[in-house]
């Protein structure tokens, strides 16, 4: 006993002083989080719960580890909600439903038993009760109608003997209408393996989910096709999938109450991160208006996870997937996730994002700097360059790209650069400095402010993790690994020409992770 107390003592203060393991965006605590998609969120009970996927090595097995929180920062750890069975290899990603009776489903996509007598894989539940403590494992839902499956797949012939392909990955939420549960499943492997040839199906390229529905969680029933997307690629192409589907209506104003009509579809797909459709839900089917993604050079903001809390309000969080090589062997953990971001629809018919109001709690110590004219690059005397808080405000002008740097070394040898470009309409992430690690490029993302309006950015600097938010209109979330960290704590204003800045303040940011 006194060797586990001494090796858990030293493990804590290893995770203590790692310089990359931020401080108060959620962290797995422990073993190998790759994959490490968040999973199965739900409120109930005063609760939040959420659910992140990661490889338990003693078992070689993926397990969904489970956390709560009454505050959205500081986490309980519950013992493991599903994992291995039986042999299996465990489980990957899905969603979360808490039904009338207070019931909590968890729906996930299933490795089939390595013994051919056993489980099948494809779509499975568990279910528990308050306080949600330990979660009982259902029979592998039944499907009607169904002829055959590969591991995340399956043929389905209809009631006019039409054979369909279906996606039997990655299950979503489940929610309920009229009587009948429904859910989606996901793409990828029928993708895979029917819509990447050049003589492919157009029916099977691209992103699409299949709508399932059921009376009593067990047997289910294959609907249709729940979405189409657009054909002529000006939202996604033929090569993207979609997979982590989150499908929850979307509030109409920030901080929750009322709901707006419409509904928010959260996805990945692989190749391309996390991204989003704003459409109208009628008569079994979906209808995007509007699209938009969470990553737009590379997928490093990934698999997202969403909720609808006690009031009303629409949080998700996404797994930050630019890990370095071999994380795990180096540093004995491996799993980031961007803060839980409130999500809501503008009145412009477009999506609002803010990060959830409860990560305030954690400022002290403001600095407030005043209003200054900048050109160039002006250091700010922060207390801290390693967990801080920075919000600006200034009037931009076409050509100034203007904004702040961050995690810079005092010869700026090593910097992070976050601006508006007005002049192409981007908030860019320049990390091509960054570090001698990482994933050194420039991300951009679409953003242009109206005619007069100022720019708002809010900046969180959590050790490795960078996060910026720009008029609760834009985001990036990123991670960034400085060769000698300890060294690059430069924080600072930017502009190309002469700027100025109305309001700059900074704030520290205590932890909430407890190691």
């Amino acid at each position: 006993m006194q060797d586990m107390i001494q090796n858990v003592r030293a493990y804590r203060e290893k995770l203590l002083a790692d310089p990359y393991r931020p401080a108060y965006h959620f962290a797995i605590i422990d073993d190998d989080g790759r994959p490490g998609d968040p999973n199965g969120a739900f409120f109930a009970e005063g609760r939040y719960h959420l659910m992140y996927l990661y490889r338990r090595r003693s078992t070689n097995a993926f397990h969904w580890g489970h956390i709560s929180s009454t505050d959205l920062l500081h986490w309980r750890h519950h013992p493991d909600a599903i994992g291995g069975l039986r042999g299996d290899e465990g489980c990957f990603s899905g969603g979360a439903f808490v039904d009338e009776d207070g019931k909590a489903y968890l729906s996930f996509w299933k490795f089939p038993s390595k013994d051919p007598a056993g489980d099948r894989g494809g779509i499975a539940l568990a279910v528990s009760e308050p306080p949600y403590e330990t979660w009982e494992r259902m029979e592998p839902i039944a499907i009607e109608g169904l002829d055959g499956e590969k591991w995340g797949s399956m043929d389905y012939t209809d009631a006019d003997g039409v054979l369909h392909h279906l996606g039997c990955a990655d299950p979503s939420n489940i929610w309920k209408r009229d009587g009948w549960y429904y859910m989606q499943t996901g793409n990828l492997i029928t993708l895979n393996l029917y819509g990447r040839a050049a003589d492919s199906p157009a029916e099977m390229r691209g992103d699409h989910v299949e709508l399932f529905r059921s009376r009593d969680l067990k047997t289910w029933e294959f609907v249709h096709r729940f979405y189409a997307r657009r054909t002529d690629n000006s939202w996604t192409d033929e090569t993207e999938d979609d997979m982590c589907p989150s499908f929850l209506p979307l509030p109409a104003q920030r901080g929750g109450g009322r709901m707006s009509e419409k509904y928010l579809q959260l996805f990945i797909a692989h190749n391309k991160g996390a991204q989003y459709y704003i459409g109208d839900y009628r008569d079994e089917h979906f209808y995007p208006e509007v699209h938009g993604r969470m990553s737009w050079q590379d997928n490093t903001y990934f698999a997202p996870e969403a909720l609808i809390d006690g009031r009303g309000r629409q949080i998700m969080w996404a797994w930050l997937l630019d890990n370095l090589d071999n994380d795990f062997g180096r540093f004995g953990w491996s799993g980031v996730y961007g803060l839980p971001r409130e999500l809501w629809l503008g009145e412009d018919g477009t999506l609002r994002m803010a990060p959830a109001e409860e990560i305030r709690r954690q400022f002290y110590n403001p600095q407030d700097f005043g209003s200054m004219t900048v050109c160039g690059k002006a250091p700010l005397p922060v207390r801290s360059g390693e967990l801080c808080h920075l919000a600006v405000t200034l009037r931009p002008e076409e050509g100034e790209k203007p904004g702040v740097y961050v995690r810079a070394t005092e010869d700026f040898s090593e910097i992070t650069r976050i601006y508006y470009d007005a002049a192409a309409g981007e908030l860019v992430f320049d990390a091509t400095e960054s570090g001698s690690e990482g994933r050194r490029i420039v991300e951009r993302a679409p953003f242009r402010l109206a005619e007069g309006e100022e720019l708002r950015l809010e900046v969180f600097i959590d050790r490795s993790v960078v996060e910026v938010y720009a008029n609760d209109r834009q985001a990036i979330c990123r991670r960034v690994y400085n060769a000698n960290p300890a060294a690059a704590r430069g924080v600072g204003l930017l502009a190309e020409k002469e700027c100025r800045f109305t309001a700059v303040v900074a704030h520290e940011v205590s932890p909430t992770n407890p190691y």
